[in-house]
């Protein structure tokens, strides 16, 4: 009995000495996350589907936030194709604004990306312009915008509305769309000379599709569209 009367201070001691030595991390507060900017919401200039006379082009847009209030900076990015693959011209400034020169009688696509050194904020909208080539009479008419199907969007399966939007500098050209559609990443022609921009398929569950938008106006001219993509569940 003795013993055990002994023992039981000593374990005591033990349990307090390990209850005050506190954390191995110093106590310090984890760090703040950062906050993403917003996107840029509206390019001011070129507007959409514009025609610019000049071919040194004075971009603007509007500011971003930030809710960190961290200085901003923004990647302008210039390309002759409207998912910007090919891109002729990218700055990147503390501006809203910023002058670059370009090509004559070609069309071009635009966004605006911004970033608070930590983080990119997703792009903005892509703006279509052309710059007037001397002695055109007719401009090639823009690429074709997706509107629905979301690209890689998942949906499910049966009919599916592919829905689109075009769009041309000669605002008195008539429009019409060659529709491509299949399970390869090259589809196959599916409907030609087709007027509206919406057009119904139907899909399997399953399966990857992949389709496409070729856009003419009545003198013949025609701009390739990309190739968008959906999965059926």
């Amino acid at each position: 009995m003795n013993k055990l009367i002994k023992i039981v201070p000593v374990m005591l001691i033990a349990i307090t000495f390990m209850a005050c030595g506190g954390s191995d991390d110093g106590g310090s507060a984890p760090p703040t996350p950062n906050t993403v900017p917003t996107a840029v919401s509206n390019l001011i200039y070129p507007s959409s589907d514009l025609l610019c006379i000049d071919t040194n082009i004075e971009f603007e847009w509007a500011a971003a936030t930030d809710a960190d209030n961290d200085n901003l900076e923004y990647t302008i990015k210039v390309a002759t194709d409207r998912d910007q693959t090919n891109i002729v011209a990218q700055q990147t400034t503390s501006n809203t604004s910023v002058l670059i020169t370009l090509n004559p009688g070609i069309a071009y696509y635009w966004n605006v990306v911004a970033s608070d050194g930590e983080d990119e904020a997703e792009a903005s909208p892509t703006l279509a312009f052309y710059t007037e080539g001397e002695g055109v009479s007719n401009y090639v008419p823009f690429a074709a915008s997706i509107i629905a199907p979301e690209m890689d969007a998942f949906l499910d399966s049966g009919s599916v509305s592919l829905q689109w939007s075009g769009s041309d500098v000669d605002v008195d050209d008539t429009l019409t769309y060659d529709v491509f559609f299949g399970t390869t990443d090259t589809p196959d022609l599916l409907q030609s000379d087709v007027i509206a921009t919406t057009l119904d398929v139907t899909t399997v569950a399953g399966t990857t599709y992949y389709w496409k938008i070729d856009t003419k106006d009545n003198n013949g001219t025609k701009s390739i569209g990309q190739v968008w993509t959906f999965t059926t569940n």
